[in-house]
């Protein structure tokens, strides 16, 4: 039986101006059934907003990233409520600027969680820095591009990004990301990522690293994913629902992949999210499934985590 993951927000179109973020307190943990909630995200913010996450999240350093940003890896001035990576709470930053009436908007933060863990706050600094200031210099392309020009939304741009935690182990601090991403035209875009703390290691691991192979997750988990959507869909089109060439069941690997834990010792429940046009359409919104730990899923595991993980029971 599938039980709710976590709440996925409802992202209103935010057009181009006077924009409500509707990310600030939201809590995901697969330790706590929630409502699932629709979400109209579009699969290009993934290859977007990927590209810039991604590019800094494998071995570059803080201090290198802020070298080619020119960003220092620490609270970055200009934003109306800037945190640097020792501060003991939640960190929430923006920087936002006006031209005329075309906005940039940009918001980032974590919570307390990533503050008591130094090494990890810097990185998601640096990352918050780079992207800044990519969007700080495409934005000023965009206005000399557009100069003249009566679009705004040809002018205006967003980007939120928001870390929640999913679950907290002793050995472990699992989390989850929305990103959203405006960069013109009728709406925005957004994606998700995930990221698994290692406290032992004082490393930052994909979820898919603690696997044994992207086939031996292909493996374990794929029936089970395929059977739990297929009723998701059904429950959400009712009659309108059809199996066609066009949304095949993904496999894992287009997934983003949760790790939660409902012992809050070991992980032994695994949340799959598909963003929009990977299992259905762009109306549809992103489908979000959890599956709980099976001896088959276990098996997959690399030896040197499977003592952090367990079979639900």
């Amino acid at each position: 039986m599938r039980t709710a993951m976590f709440p996925v927000k409802q992202w209103p179109n935010r057009g181009w101006r006077g924009s409500s973020r509707g990310l600030a307190g939201s809590s995901r943990g697969l330790d706590e059934p929630n409502s699932y909630q629709n979400a109209a995200k579009s699969r290009l913010a993934a290859a977007l907003v990927l590209a810039i996450s991604v590019g800094i999240a494998g071995c570059s350093s803080p201090e290198q990233i802020a070298e080619k940003t020119g960003v220092a890896a620490t609270a970055t001035g200009g934003g109306s409520a800037a945190a640097s990576s020792t501060t003991a709470g939640p960190a929430a930053f923006e920087d936002n600027s006006t031209k005329n009436e075309a906005a940039r908007e940009f918001a980032y933060s974590w919570p307390a969680q990533v503050s008591a863990i130094p090494e990890l706050a810097d990185r998601f600094t640096a990352e918050r820095n780079m992207v800044l200031a990519e969007q700080k210099a495409e934005w000023q392309q965009a206005i000399t591009d557009f100069a003249g020009e009566d679009c705004v939304a040809c002018i205006s741009r967003g980007y939120e990004k928001t870390w929640q935690v999913v679950t907290d182990l002793p050995g472990y601090l699992s989390l989850s990301a929305d990103m959203y991403l405006y960069t013109g035209g009728a709406h925005g875009n957004s994606a998700f990522e995930a990221l698994v703390w290692d406290r032992k290691a004082d490393s930052a691991i994909a979820p898919e690293q603690m696997f044994r192979s992207e086939q031996a997750l292909q493996t374990a988990l794929y029936p089970a994913w395929c059977k739990a959507l297929k009723a998701e869909r059904i429950t959400r089109l009712g009659t309108d629902y059809s199996e066609d060439a066009i949304f095949p069941c993904p496999d894992i690997a287009q997934l983003t992949m949760l790790l939660g834990s409902s012992n809050k010792q070991t992980f032994n429940r695994i949340g799959l999210i598909a963003a929009p046009y990977v299992a259905g359409s762009y109306a549809e919104g992103a489908y979000e499934v959890t599956l709980p730990v099976t001896p088959a899923m276990l098996a997959a595991v690399r030896p040197e985590y499977q003592p952090a993980f367990a079979i639900a029971k």
